[in-house]
C-alpha cells in the first residue's frame, strides 16, 4: 500500500509516499537486450495450485456492488484486505465511522460471496489511513476510547457472520500510520491480540503488516516487534511485512532465520499483504511477484495506491474505464486471469537472474506464466520430463503456442497476443522454446497442446462463457436466427444476490442483435447490469445485447450478469429472441 524497501535487484527501484499521496522516482533505465534461459521440468510436480498471489488490497466501490463479478472470479480471486480508508469523516477518531463501516461491511459481504477471504484493517476504521490526526489509542495512558472502538468494530463484525483475519495495525513502524512511540504501539498490540482472543476466538490475528521486508539486523523495528511478542504470549496466528520492492523467496528466508531463532512458531503461510511497488504494477512484474511468491510458500495482496473513488473500485488498478464508463482490462489483470487457468499439478522450474516461471501441468495442456520486468532478450524455455505429462505429447511431439501479455503503457488490453504457434519435435522428452522479449514490461506464456489440437488457446474473458443453466427458455426451431436463455445464481447474501444469464444462438445464422425477456419475482429489484441493457417495465424486465456482443455465430454465447436485492430462490422463465 504504502512503503518503501530494499530493492529487489541490484539497481533499486524505490517508492516514497503514501496511500494518498504517492510519488515514484524515475525507473532506471532496462538494461541492454540479455539473453537468458530458464527451465521448466514437468517430471517433478509438487502439489495442486492455490492461487496464493491473487489478492488485492481494496479495489471494489464503497457499496460492494462492482466491478462485476466475472473480474473476480475469472482470475480466481482469493482474498481482500479493507476498511473503509479514505471515506470522509476521518473514521473513529475523526466522527466520521460509520460510513467507513458500512462500505467494510459490504465489502466484507461480496467478498464471502465471491468466495475470499477478508482482511480486516481496523486503523483504517479508526482514522488511520495516512491523513495527519491528532488522535491514536492510548494518547496519554488513557485506553477507554480504544476500548469503546474495539467493542464496537467487534460487534459490527460479529453481525455480518462473515469470518475475517484481524490486521491489526497497518505499517506501525512509520509515522505516517503510527505517529506515537514504540512502547504505545506495543501496548496496543498487546491489548488488541488479548481482547480478540477473549470476545473472538478463533479469528486469525496478522501481524506486524511492516513498512518493508524481514531483516536479521541487530535492533531492527522488526526483530524488537519479534522479542516482544514472544516474551508477552501474543504472537500473531500470521506474519505479515510489505514487499514494494523486494522479493519474496529472499523475505521468507530472513523471515525463518528471524523467527525460528526465537522458537517463534509459524504453521501458517507468512502473508506479504502488500506486494508490487508501484512502478512494479505491470505484466511483467506481476507476473514476477507471482512466481515469487508461490516460490517462496507465501501468500500475497497486491498493493493499492488509488486515491478516493479509484481505491474503491477497478479491482488495485487492474481495470480502467472508457469514455462510456464501462471497465476494461489493463494487461496485469490478463496475467492474473493465465494465471488463474493453471490447473492440474505445480511443477518444478529454474529462474534465470532477471525472469522467473511458474509452471503447471493437467490432462492435455501445460502453462508456463514467465515474468520478469528487468531486462529483454531471447528467453530459452527449457522443457524438461515432458514424458510425464498425460495426453500432450502425441507421435513425440507438442504444439507449443507462445502469448505476449503487453502493457500498452498501462492502457486497456482486449487479451494476450499470440507471437509463436508451433509444433515442436522432441529430443530426450524435452524441447525449447525461444521466446524473444522485446518490451521490458510485457509477460509471456507458453501453453502446451497436443500437437493435433487445431486451434489457438482464446482469451476471451468469461462475458463469453456459458455457464451450467439452472432454467432454459424452450428452444426455437434451429433456422434462420433463434436464442435460448439460461439462468443461474451465482452469489448471495442477506437481501439480494448475484445472477448470470447465458444467451446462446441456436439458429443456423449468425445473430445481429438479441433479448431476454422475463418477469421479476415479488419483491426483486435489479440494481447493477453488466454485459447487456436492461429496460424495466413494473415487474417486466428485458435485457438486450450491448455493441460487442450482439453478433453471435451459430453455437456460440454471450453472458451478462446483474445485481439484485429481494430473495432469490425465485427462478424465473425466460424467452429469448434473436434478429
Amino acid at each position: 500500500m504504502r512503503s518503501a524497501s530494499p530493492p529487489r535487484f541490484p539497481v533499486g527501484r524505490v517508492l516514497a509516499g503514501a496511500l494518498i499521496a504517492v510519488g515514484v522516482l524515475a525507473v532506471p533505465a532496462p538494461a541492454q537486450a540479455d539473453n537468458q534461459s530458464i527451465g521448466v521440468n514437468f517430471a517433478a510436480g509438487t502439489a495442486a495450485p492455490t492461487y496464493r498471489a491473487s489478492g488485492w488490497i481494496y479495489g471494489m466501490t464503497e457499496n460492494g456492488t462492482n466491478p462485476p463479478s466475472n473480474y473476480f472470479t475469472d482470475v480466481k480471486f482469493q482474498a481482500m484486505r479493507a476498511g473503509g480508508a479514505q471515506l470522509a469523516g476521518g473514521g473513529w477518531q475523526g466522527g466520521g465511522y460509520d460510513r467507513r463501516w458500512n462500505a467494510t461491511r459490504a465489502q466484507m459481504l461480496r467478498t464471502k460471496a465471491l468466495g475470499g477471504k477478508f482482511v480486516l484493517l481496523p486503523h483504517d476504521l479508526w482514522g488511520a489511513d495516512g491523513a495527519n490526526i491528532a488522535r491514536y489509542p492510548g494518547d496519554n495512558g488513557n485506553w477507554t476510547d480504544y476500548n469503546n472502538f474495539l467493542t464496537r468494530v467487534i460487534a459490527d463484525v460479529k453481525a455480518t457472520g462473515v469470518p475475517v483475519q484481524w490486521d491489526i495495525w497497518n505499517e506501525p513502524n512509520i509515522s505516517i500510520f503510527w505517529n506515537r512511540p514504540q512502547s504505545q504501539y506495543f501496548e496496543l498490540w498487546r491489548r488488541t491480540y488479548q481482547r480478540l482472543r477473549a470476545d473472538m476466538p478463533g479469528t486469525l490475528i496478522v501481524g506486524p503488516s511492516y513498512a518493508g521486508v524481514p531483516t536479521t539486523s541487530n535492533g531492527a523495528w522488526w526483530n524488537q516487534y519479534l522479542d516482544y511478542v514472544k516474551a508477552n504470549n501474543v504472537v500473531p496466528d500470521i506474519i505479515s511485512w510489505h514487499s514494494l520492492p523486494g522479493d519474496p523467496v529472499a523475505n521468507v528466508a530472513a523471515a525463518n532465520s528471524t523467527l525460528d531463532a526465537r522458537g517463534i512458531p509459524h504453521p501458517r503461510p507468512y502473508q506479504i499483504n502488500e506486494y508490487g511497488a508501484g512502478n512494479e504494477q505491470n505484466p511483467a512484474d506481476g507476473a514476477w511477484y507471482i512466481t515469487r511468491l508461490e516460490r517462496a510458500g507465501a501468500d500475497g495482496l497486491r498493493a493499492n495506491w488509488a486515491s478516493g473513488g479509484n481505491l474503491h473500485n477497478d479491482l488495485g488498478n487492474l481495470l480502467i474505464h472508457n469514455s462510456a464508463g464501462q471497465y476494461q482490462t489493463k494487461g496485469e489483470w490478463w496475467v492474473y486471469r493465465f494465471y488463474a487457468q493453471q490447473t492440474g499439478t505445480i511443477v518444478t522450474t529454474t529462474p534465470s537472474s532477471g525472469y522467473d516461471a511458474y509452471a503447471t501441468k493437467d490432462t492435455g495442456t501445460a502453462k508456463v506464466l514467465i515474468g520478469g520486468g528487468r531486462t529483454t532478450g531471447n528467453i530459452a524455455v527449457s522443457l524438461q520430463g515432458l514424458n510425464s505429462t498425460t495426453g500432450l505429447v502425441v507421435n513425440n511431439q507438442v504444439r507449443a503456442v507462445v502469448q505476449r501479455i503487453p502493457d500498452n503503457n498501462g492502457g486497456a488490453v482486449t487479451g494476450p497476443v499470440t507471437v509463436q504457434d508451433q509444433v515442436v519435435t522432441l529430443t530426450g522428452n524435452a524441447a525449447t522454446v525461444n521466446v524473444n522479449n522485446t518490451n521490458v514490461n510485457d509477460a509471456y506464456t507458453i501453453t502446451l497442446l497436443p500437437s493435433s489440437t487445431p486451434t489457438s488457446p482464446s482469451p476471451s474473458p468469461s462475458a463469453s462463457a456459458s455457464p451450467s443453466p439452472s432454467s432454459s427458455a424452450s428452444s426455437p426451431p434451429a433456422t434462420g436466427t433463434a436464442c435460448t436463455a439460461s439462468y443461474q445464481i451465482t452469489g448471495t447474501w442477506q437481501g439480494g444476490f448475484q445472477a448470470e444469464v447465458a444467451v446462446s444462438n441456436t439458429g443456423s445464422a449468425a445473430t445481429r442483435g438479441w433479448a431476454v425477456n422475463w418477469t421479476l419475482p415479488a419483491g426483486q429489484a435489479i440494481s447493477q447490469i453488466w454485459n447487456g441493457s436492461l429496460v424495466t417495465s413494473g415487474s417486466a424486465a428485458t435485457v438486450t445485447n450491448v455493441s460487442y456482443n450482439g453478433t453471435l455465430a451459430p453455437g456460440a454465447t454471450a453472458t451478462f450478469g446483474f445485481l439484485a436485492s429481494g430473495n432469490s430462490a425465485s427462478t424465473p422463465s425466460l424467452t429469448c429472441s434473436a434478429n
